[in-house]
Order: structure tokens, then C-alpha cells, then sequence
């Protein structure tokens, strides 16, 4: 991963995370008229504002993207095997999911919402497994687990503080951090293989030294 790469992934996730934002926003201002700073009057205004907020989404979801590979860096190199540190990020994202369930669950009074302590964890897993899938049909097996982590451990930690409000704010900063962390975790090894290619390549016509 050079410079070059690197920034592109960082400026193309913050653009995806700012307009996620401002889809998701604007479909909710739609939904409940309430939802935004002045309403329906300031549509044009709520939408940039939203826009900008995404754009840091994406910011603070880079960091949690590369936070998680220096962690996966370090995991492997103290287990020094892959299936056990694949085994404890299996049992952590099947307890994040139920730990968050019962914290909505335990405050779904304040939250004003019966349902949102199965619908998150739900819609969480089922779209954590669906690119998990499509990652590992696109690199190998192994990847599915720590996509399957990345996706609701790190997305879950990134949105925490949403987690603790209400069902609009989960929504708006839950969706495009998991958007942007899919399109992070999609495109890692896109980049990496042409770099190894470009190297293969360069390998391949150089001239030996005598």
C-alpha cells in the first residue's frame, strides 16, 4: 500500500461516506419532517450539512478501517495461529450483536422504539454476512470471519455514541459507517493485487545484473 493508494482510498471513502449521509438523510427528512436542523424549510441546507457530516463518517471510518489492521497485524503475529485469532473474532462479533440487542433492549423505553433491539443486530448480521460472502468469494475462505468482524465489531464501536441517542441517529451515522467500512474492506485487496501485479511485472523485465 503506497502513498498513491492510500490517499485514494482515503478521499473515494469519505466522498461514499458523504453521500450515503445525505441519501439516508434526506430519505429520513422525508419520512419524519423533524428529522434535520430547520426541517423541511432548509432542505438545501440539511442536505450540505449532511453531505459534510459524511464526510467525516468516512474520516473516522478510515480510522477505524486501518486501527483494525493493525490490530489483525498484531493478533496474528502473538497467536501465531489463523484459526484461533479468526475463532475470537467470530465469539466477539456474535457477542457485540447481542450485547447491543440487550443494551436497546434495556432502554427501548427512553428510545420510544419495540423493535429496534432485534432490527439492528438483524440487519446488521445479514448485511455483514452478504459482503463477508462477496469478499471471500473474491479473495479466499479466510477472509469471511474478519469481514464478518470489521463490519459489526468496528462499525458498532465507530457508531457507539449514535447507539446511545435515538433511532434517527442510529440510523444516519450506523448506515453510512457500514457502507463506507464495506467499500473499504472491497476495495483493500483490489489495491493490493495491482501493486503486487505492477510488481510482478516490473520483476519480470528487469534486466539481470552481470
Amino acid at each position: 500500500m503506497n502513498l498513491r493508494k492510500w490517499f485514494f482510498l482515503f478521499w473515494s471513502t469519505a466522498v461514499v461516506g458523504g453521500v450515503v449521509s445525505a441519501v439516508v438523510g434526506t430519505i429520513m427528512q422525508v419520512v419524519d419532517p423533524d428529522f434535520g436542523i430547520l426541517g423541511l424549510k432548509a432542505t438545501g441546507f440539511n442536505l450540505m450539512t449532511m453531505a459534510l457530516v459524511g464526510l467525516l463518517f468516512g474520516v473516522f471510518s478510515q480510522m477505524g478501517f486501518f486501527s483494525y489492521l493493525t490490530l489483525n497485524y498484531i493478533a496474528l503475529g502473538v497467536l501465531r495461529k489463523g484459526y484461533l485469532w479468526n475463532a475470537l473474532q467470530a465469539y466477539t462479533s456474535l457477542f457485540a450483536l447481542g450485547g447491543v440487542g440487550y443494551m436497546l433492549f434495556q432502554n427501548r423505553g427512553e428510545l420510544g422504539n419495540g423493535w429496534i433491539f432485534w432490527a439492528l443486530p438483524l440487519a446488521l448480521l445479514l448485511a455483514a454476512w452478504g459482503v463477508a460472502y462477496i469478499k471471500a468469494k473474491q479473495t479466499n475462505h479466510t477472509a469471511f470471519v474478519p469481514t464478518m468482524f470489521l463490519l459489526i465489531v468496528v462499525t458498532l464501536l465507530e457508531a457507539w455514541q449514535a447507539l446511545q441517542s435515538n433511532v434517527s441517529a442510529m440510523t444516519f451515522m450506523v448506515i453510512p459507517m457500514f457502507v463506507c467500512n464495506a467499500y473499504q474492506i472491497l476495495w483493500l485487496h483490489r489495491l493490493l493485487r495491482k501493486e503486487q501485479t505492477t510488481g510482478s511485472a516490473s520483476s519480470s523485465n528487469a534486466k539481470p545484473v552481470a
